[in-house]
């Protein structure tokens, strides 16, 4: 593990009573590696008290976990990236497991799962954010037909072409969502390891407001499905309008194969619409979705293209050498 080079990341917000001691634990457990601290405009001792346990401290003046990750994948060069929160709450001893499946090339993202084995129901205090975190797995697990455990853990191990091709657009704490779903849409490996998560400890509290940050997840949710599976979304738009296209219209119906006339024009007109519209988000679903399967061969090209720069670069560099 010490051929390469490891970089934990760490995005803290006001972690002055727990970031000591998880600079200190990640420094036991990866001595050689480059520990990131990058603190969000703390109005606590975060940032000294990160500078005095030997981290390497940078600041985002820009708001919000997303903003901070985006930093982060873009500053910093490494082959293997750890990313864990701040706050104490994750084990650092299961770090070799993870980064082990990043070197031996059998994932591209590794989840640490808190959900299977019951530590987080056990130790979390806020019911809905267990509810919450299974609600959006199930709508992941269908829209992407897998059978992941954990979408939103804060503890993460990523590869270097994950991590430079990765167009991070959410701003805060959906973020893990979005890394989620773009490591399905775009095939990456994603490994899940169980870990024992522990609640925060007294003096820490969580930056996370169940229903404000909930609706954001769940709208980005909404966005990532029409813009990952565009044909489904307009598919399931056009049905709904479809059947109530028919429900507004079975009057007029009714009307002609009774008298051969139509009574009920306004609902006749309606109706007419409503099916119009019908058709119209049928085929932009058809449409939007051939854009999207451009976009993917374009972004297997750039992949491609990528790595083949790399592998030149590392000839050419161990050719100089």
């Amino acid at each position: 593990m010490t051929e390469y080079r490891v970089a934990v990341l760490i995005p803290c917000y006001n972690e002055a009573p727990t970031i000591a001691k998880v600079i200190q634990d990640f420094k036991r457990e990866l001595p050689s590696a480059n520990l990131y601290v990058y603190d969000n405009n703390s109005t606590d001792e975060t940032h000294s008290i990160s500078l005095e346990n030997g981290a390497i401290v940078r600041k985002e003046y820009r708001q919000g976990k997303g903003n901070v990750v985006c930093s982060m994948f873009r500053d910093i060069e490494a082959d293997v990236y750890l990313m864990v929160d701040g706050d104490d709450t994750y084990p650092a001893e299961c770090c070799h497991a993870m980064i082990e499946q990043i070197i031996r090339g059998e994932a591209d993202m590794v989840v640490g799962d808190r959900l299977s084995n019951g530590s987080y129901d056990n130790e979390n205090k806020r019911a809905f954010h267990s509810l919450g975190n299974r609600m959006i797995k199930s709508i992941i697990n269908f829209i992407f037909h897998v059978q992941l455990n954990d979408i939103m853990s804060g503890y993460r191990c990523f590869s270097h072409i994950f991590v430079k091709t990765i167009p991070v657009l959410s701003p805060g704490f959906e973020i893990e969502t979005e890394m989620t779903l773009h490591a399905l849409d775009k095939r990456f490996l994603v490994k899940e390891i169980p870990i024992a998560y522990r609640d925060r400890p007294v003096g820490s509290y969580s930056k996370l407001n169940t229903i404000s940050d909930g609706y954001l997840v769940l709208r980005m949710l909404f966005m990532l499905f029409k813009n990952y599976r565009p044909f489904p979304f307009f598919a399931f738009v056009s049905l709904l309008l479809f059947l109530l296209g028919l429900a507004a219209g079975a009057p007029a119906i009714h009307d002609y194969l009774l008298f051969r006339f139509v009574y009920h024009v306004p609902m006749a007109i309606l109706a007419t619409g409503i099916m119009i519209f019908s058709a119209l988000s049928f085929f932009c679903g058809l449409i939007l979705d051939t854009v999207v399967t451009q976009y993917r061969c374009l972004y297997e090209l750039q992949i491609s293209n990528y790595l083949a720069l790399k592998k030149h670069f590392t000839t050419t560099n161990s050719d100089a050498k």
